[in-house]
Parts: structure tokens; sequence; C-alpha cells
């Protein structure tokens, strides 16, 4: 299926969805542009983020004029929609809790929804295929998996564009949901994008957030449970380039008993003025008794010039927990290593690649699709390859 969403505007016509303030914003979740100040970088959740390089999509001033080609593979089973924007499932995950999030919001026509329906479990991924056709556009996407399914979904960005999204994923109860999610823009774009899982009783939630491509790429994981007993694991890698800026800004709301949340992100920056962010939140709130969680991010700095911030956030309301924890570290490229496979007869620049290749190896292999798999690896040795060329 492929489908072209124009980029106009319309009014909000989504069903309300009650969902706590996060206090790590400066304004209250909402589905209405006018609710958010426009930010000016001194607020806490835009101060990381060069917002001259946004191209109009924080103040209001973008002109909605390209396209995304949305194009969908999916096996039986498996029901593709386009709706508008007064279908009851959009708006269901969660509300947007910026600016950006809440424009493309107000602004997209159509949505693109998959549905898996109860019970069934695909023996193939769902393949989403996003490609930017110049120009500015919003988009919205639901991928909505029924009670007890099992689903592997691929999310593969290309093209260039500048665009403002908001995914959703519903998780039914017993459910598992698989996203791998790529971001392989070409360099001029932007994309700005707000990801919110609504995990299930007992259901399991996986996301594999992979960045490399685009100019500047700001992405907003957030997972609410529904009901007790929700896993969500989110693992994430990036590899920031000459100039590029690559945010990731994590949030998880522990807002109910007896759920678990792992997270792992790893990047590796080179050249001058690459900059990444990693922000994890986790807030525990005091009904969240039989929490168990713990956030992970590591950063391997190649070469001089490039820039990461790592701000690791855990915020605890019970002491009735199973665990809760944290850790952050960014690091150069040490000669030891280098030393020592050198000394064992391999050349420099291979030994730099296994470096690199064995610092991503446990992320890549969380993607469990040899295709996928196999592609992101030669991404890495192409971008190594130009950094030593």
């Amino acid at each position: 299926m492929a489908e072209t969403i124009p980029a106009g505007s319309t009014t909000d016509g989504a069903i309300q969805v009650g969902q706590p303030a996060d206090a790590r914003v400066s304004a209250p979740a909402s589905y209405d542009v006018a609710d958010f100040p426009v930010p000016h970088g001194r607020e806490e959740e835009w101060r990381f983020t060069p917002l001259e390089r946004l191209r109009g999509l924080h103040d209001g001033t973008a002109v909605a004029d390209g396209g995304i080609k949305v194009e969908v593979t999916a096996p039986e089973g498996v029901t593709v929609e386009t709706v508008g924007r007064d279908d009851a499932r959009l708006g269901k995950a969660g509300k947007p809790v910026d600016r950006v999030a809440a424009q493309a919001y107000s602004s997209f026509e159509k949505a693109s929804v998959v549905s898996i329906a109860k019970d069934t479990v695909l023996s193939e991924p769902v393949r989403i295929s996003v490609h930017g056709e110049g120009g500015t556009a919003f988009g919205h996407q639901v991928v909505e998996v029924g009670a007890f399914a099992e689903a592997v979904v691929v999310i593969d960005h290309t093209g260039d564009a500048t665009l403002a999204a908001n995914v959703e994923y519903l998780i039914g109860d017993g459910a598992k949901l698989t996203v791998v999610s790529v971001q392989d823009w070409d360099r001029t774009a932007v994309h700005v994008a707000q990801h919110t899982a609504l995990v299930g009783r007992d259901a399991t939630f996986k996301s594999v957030v992979v960045t490399f491509g685009g100019d500047l790429v700001r992405l907003h994981p957030r997972v609410v449970y529904g009901a007790p007993g929700g896993e969500a694991e989110l693992y994430g890698l990036y590899f920031t380039d000459n100039g590029q800026h690559q945010e990731h800004r994590l949030f998880i709301d522990h807002d109910t008993p007896h759920c678990r949340s792992n997270v792992a992100y790893k990047g590796a920056l080179q050249g001058q003025d690459a900059h990444a962010v990693w922000i994890g939140d986790v807030l525990i709130r005091a009904a969240a008794e039989g929490t168990d969680t713990y956030e992970l991010n590591r950063n391997l700095v190649l070469t001089d010039g490039a820039r990461v911030d790592s701000v690791p956030n855990l915020e605890i309301e019970t002491g009735e927990i199973v665990g809760a924890g944290h850790a952050s570290a960014t690091g150069r490229f040490e000669d030891e290593q280098l030393f020592y496979l050198m000394a064992r007869g391999i050349p420099a620049d291979e030994a730099r690649r296994l470096v690199v290749r064995g610092f991503f190896a446990e992320l890549v292999q969380q993607i469990g699709l040899p295709d996928v798999e196999e592609r992101l690896l030669a991404k890495i040795e192409a971008e190594l390859e130009a950094s030593v060329a």
C-alpha cells in the first residue's frame, strides 16, 4: 500500500484522554498548540536543541509545502488503513508533550493505522517505509496490536524532508510488539517526532531506535502503562557525524504497580561539531509499587570536535520497588585497545572498525532481523571509512 500525505492543516478533532503533566516540561501535555509557549532555548526540554535549525517547526512559521510517501508491506493478518482525524484510535496513547508534537498533531490531514488482530502471531515483519519528498510535512502513525498478538514492525525513514510527526503504539493485554525505527535520512533532513507507547496488562514492548542520517533529528520516545505487569525495553544506537545534531529524549512513566523497564542507548561521534544529546527520564510514582527499572547510556567519541550531553534522571516517589538505577559514561577511543589489536597484526584502520563494531554489537543483535542488522553494520562501516578517507 502506498499513500502520499499532503502537508495541510486542519482543526483538532481528537478525543481527549487524561494524562498527568510531566514535571520535566514547561507546559502540561495537550493537543492544542496554543497551550505551549514558543521555546526560546532556555527551557529545560529545549536547552540542548539548536532552535534555528528546526526550520520553524517550533514557532509556527513552518509552511506545510511538502509531503511524505508512506508504503506498508504487511503479511496476512494485518490491516492497513488511511484514516481521518476523527478516528477514535488517534491520540489514544497520549497527548503531545511539546510544541512541535502539538503542531504536528494539529496539522496532519490523514493518519496511517496498522492493526494486528488479537491472537495473531506474525511470521514476517511489517515494514513501513516513510520517504521524504522535500519540503515541510506533518505526519501521524498508529500501530495497534490486539490482545495476545505478536508482531515485529520496521519503520524506515529515508529521503529529504522537514518532518514533524507523532507515532503511537497501542499494545493490548498480553501482546508482544517489537518496533525498529531507522532514521537514515539524507543529510539535509530535519526530523522531530514523539513516539508514545501505551503498554497493556502483562504486555511486552521492545523498541530499537537507530539514527544515522539527517541534519537534525530529535526523537522523544515515551512509555506509559495501562495496567500492571507491563514490560518495556528501549534500545538505541546513533552515529553522529560532522555537523549533525542527534537528540534522543526518553521518558518512562511508571504510574502503575508491578511494571518493568530497561533502557540501553549507545552512540559514537566523529567530526567537527558533531553533537549528540541523550536524556533519560524515569519517574516512579507513589502508586507504582513493585517497579523494576534501569537505564544506561554509553558514548564513544572518535575524534576531536565532537560533543556529547548525556543526562540520566531517576525520580522515585515510593520505597516499595524491586530495583531502580541508571548509568551514563562518555569516553574517547582508547589507544590501548588499538595497540592490543595492532600488536597481533591487525592494521590500525581495521582495528578501529573492530572496536566500534564490538561497541554496537549488543544493540544491533536486539533487532533480530538479519537483513536490517547487516544493513546497519554496513552503514557503520561506511561512516568509519569516510572518517579515515
